[in-house]
């Protein structure tokens, strides 16, 4: 996670907030008359989120004719105007990266093994890892590509890639490119609300882990689910993230605590390799597909990351920022997968913390750390959901307490959705399963390929068979996770209010019957 952004995928936040708005002094950037060139001063906003792009920062500057235009931040960054203070270090994209990928998903990893094997999780993980990473570096080479076609782009977020590709490449397709904007979007939001559901429900399960190691009958999970989103309803009040910064290092922190704490209990006291199945039956395989997709879908960090770089041409390459980040955090992934699941085996439950002693206090503190971070992080994700959907909806309203007071009531309605939710479906991996086929293997898997095709489609253009067949064999894999792991997680949400009547769940918060459980 981010000092200032959430902990999981977002494209729709800026990486670095200013303490203040500021004054900054644009020159002419077109042709000069003679004489000296006029400048104007206006104050430069916050970055916030925008459906547009990341950096759609707006100044006047004089044309030369004695009259002020307005001009994007974007448009002046081959300028070298762009301010230093929306510009991040190697180190500390690098840092963005990591805290970016790094999230709750990397404790459900032993959970995802067990539906796979000892041997064929971790590969599976290492090779989805690979293919993830890849398409990471198709929307980075596209996203030159285009600004390197069109006069004026510097920068593009996801969602103005397929855009934009669109826009520029085969004629059948360009009257459709503000629909693959919105599609883009759409597979965002849904994914931005799915983590949602996901953190309050986590939030809920950890707290009642603890509170169950003192009073075994406590009260269902639905009463933590009620009592969670009480307490997250003002938190949700707060609309500037340079107020949430603060909370967010400190869950940085407890998170990086967390997991020191988990490894040095996985590695001890290990039983020998031969006690877990080296590979499960292939029914299974949809539910793991599922979890690790869900677990790497940090593709829509890459562009806000790579677009605010001092030196974005170190993103990309070999041994740049991109591959050395998500080398450290597949190795992590597969090594949280393989212990966890050699430790706990067919034990290991939706979250690893809850399958550590819960009798002792450095556990319990463990449980307490994550809900806490979790807790702080669904304020930055909802953020999100909240810059997508609420200037839709502000631009009909004429009044302004109007406005204050239905922003007030739409937050709050957000909030109750998301417990909603998950008092309905109280299973994290029957949820989590459900939206990491559904829209985390489309924006990893099916989306960065598709674009690929139709950039290099365009006039002018060349792409090779091979790039072709590559590509069309991932969106495949895209397609078929995308298909099985719906179904298979529809089917058991669905057989799950079968066998459990009331949807009522167990102790640990999961499902008795046994599928994949994933948090991210």
């Amino acid at each position: 996670m981010a000092n200032n952004e959430p902990c999981e995928t977002t494209a729709l936040l800026a990486d670095t907030q200013p303490q203040e708005p500021r004054m900054e002094t644009e020159t002419l950037l077109g042709n000069v008359r003679s004489g000296i060139s006029k400048t104007r001063k206006k104050d430069i906003p916050e970055p916030i989120t925008s459906l547009t792009s990341p950096t759609s920062i707006e100044v006047e500057i004089d044309n030369g004719d004695g009259q002020y235009i307005t001009q994007s931040l974007s448009s002046l960054q081959n300028s070298g105007k762009t301010p230093l203070s929306l510009r991040t270090s190697n180190l500390a994209s690098l840092m963005h990266l990591l805290k970016g990928n790094i999230g709750t998903g990397v404790l459900a990893m032993p959970s995802a093994c067990k539906y796979a094997g000892l041997w064929a999780g971790p590969i599976g993980v290492l090779v989805i890892g690979f293919i993830a990473t890849h398409c990471m570096h198709i929307l980075v080479n596209c996203s030159r590509r285009l600004c390197k076609r069109t006069a004026g782009l510097s920068s593009l977020g996801y969602a103005e890639i397929l855009e934009e590709s669109m826009r520029t490449g085969p004629q059948k397709l360009q009257r459709f490119h503000r629909h693959g904007r919105y599609t883009i979007n759409g597979f965002l939001l849904l994914t931005q609300f799915g983590f949602c559901c996901v953190y309050i429900l986590f939030v809920a399960q950890n707290v009642r882990q603890v509170i169950d190691s003192f009073h075994p009958d406590g009260p269902d999970v639905k009463i933590y689910l009620l009592v969670s989103a009480g307490l997250l309803i003002p938190y949700s009040f707060v609309k500037n993230l340079k107020h949430l910064a603060p909370f967010s290092t400190f869950a940085n922190l407890l998170v990086i605590v967390g997991l020191v704490i988990v490894f040095q209990e996985l590695v001890q006291d290990l039983p020998d390799v031969s006690v877990r199945p080296a590979i499960t039956p292939i029914d299974k395989l949809p539910l793991y597909f599922g979890t690790a997709m869900f677990a790497f879908e940090a593709i829509g960090l890459v562009m806000p990351i790579e677009n605010k770089m001092r030196h974005p041409e170190d993103f990309g390459g070999f041994a740049g920022i991109l591959n050395l980040g998500m080398t450290f955090v597949v190795c992590l992934y597969t090594a949280m997968g393989f212990y966890g699941y050699l430790k706990y085996g067919d034990d290991s439950k939706g979250s690893i913390t809850l399958n550590l002693p819960s009798k002792n206090w450095l556990f319990i503190s463990v449980n307490l750390m994550y809900a806490v971070a979790i807790f702080i992080s669904y304020g930055l994700q909802l953020y999100v959901v909240i810059r997508i959907i609420w200037p839709v909806l502000e631009a009909k309203i004429s009044s302004r307490k109007t406005k204050i007071i239905s922003e007030y009531i739409f937050r709050t309605a957000l909030v109750l959705a998301t417990c909603g939710i998950s008092m309905v479906v109280p299973h994290l991996d029957l949820m989590i399963s459900l939206v990491g086929s559904l829209a985390s293997s489309s924006l990893a898997l099916m989306f960065p390929p598709l674009i690929e095709i139709i950039t290099y489609s365009a006039e002018g253009e060349r792409i090779s068979v091979f790039t072709v067949i590559k590509n069309i064999l991932i969106i495949s894999l895209g397609v078929i996770g995308f298909a099985t792991g719906t179904y298979a997680a529809m089917n058991e949400i669905i057989k799950t209010f079968k066998n459990t009547p009331g949807s009522s769940v167990g102790s640990n918060g999961t499902m008795t019957v046994g599928l994949t459980s994933i948090y991210s």
